[in-house]
């Protein structure tokens, strides 16, 4: 039997823990699904606050008919009195007094909704602002657990890729070297054009002063050299 109760015992000890491990792995759902929860409960209540807020001015509207109907009988008693009608001034004063009493349950029921009302209206609007605390505290945890999630799956990550980003670094040094090589070939190819090309006697003429460049050259030098000469003043 103490092996039994042992072996039961370490089954209830893994329950909790499964358990408690679906809990914690489902927090932020279960609390979620809390909130909805208020939230439609909050919702019932402000529906039955609808329901006694009718009741309040179903009251009210009974008050109003009870004292225009107290008016008028009391105005009907005067006049019998006045006609020296006791006995329909009697029936008319009963009358009276029920409509007093009539009004006075209505006035403490009316009195009892409005303060029913007050209350719950109090309970609804601390209940929301619960609730918008929840919601906000909600909105913090799931960006919270978003970002250790990424964070861990960036590490994770990491590691794995490390061969691949080394390689892509290797790829984009033969790329760089190719490139180097393309610019390389084309700048001998401008040195073999200047030496055995089209451009080769050109270069060579102007060298010799021989040619439009080098006539140039020289027409450009002697503008600058008459615009250095200072002029001579006119003495005539």
């Amino acid at each position: 039997m103490a092996v039994f109760s042992k072996v039961l015992t370490m089954l209830r000890g893994n329950l909790r823990e499964i358990g408690q491990s679906i809990v914690d792995g489902n927090a932020s759902t279960i609390y979620e699904q809390e909130i909805v929860e208020a939230t439609a409960h909050v919702a019932a209540a402000k529906n039955d606050l609808t329901a006694v807020m009718a009741k309040e001015m179903q009251a009210g509207r009974e008050i109003e008919r009870l004292r225009a109907e107290l008016q008028k009988y009391e105005d009907l008693a005067v006049q019998a009195l006045q006609k020296d009608e006791a006995g329909l001034a009697e029936e008319v004063a009963a009358r009276v007094a029920d409509l007093e009493v009539a009004l006075a349950e209505q006035e403490e029921a009316r009195a009892q909704y409005a303060a029913h009302v007050a209350r719950l209206k109090d309970m609804i609007r601390n209940a929301e602002a619960t609730l918008r605390e929840h919601e906000r505290q909600l909105a913090m945890a799931k960006t919270t657990e978003s970002v250790y999630k990424a964070t861990a799956t960036i590490s994770q990550n990491m590691g794995a890729s490390g061969s691949k980003l080394m390689s892509a670094k290797e790829s984009l040094e033969r790329i760089r070297q190719r490139h180097q090589d393309l610019a390389d070939r084309m700048q001998a190819a401008e040195v073999l054009e200047g030496e055995f090309g089209s451009k080769a006697l050109e270069n060579k003429l102007a060298q010799a002063g021989i040619g439009e460049r080098a006539s140039r050259k020289a027409e450009v030098i002697a503008r600058l050299q008459a615009r250095a000469r200072p002029s001579t003043p006119d003495r005539s």
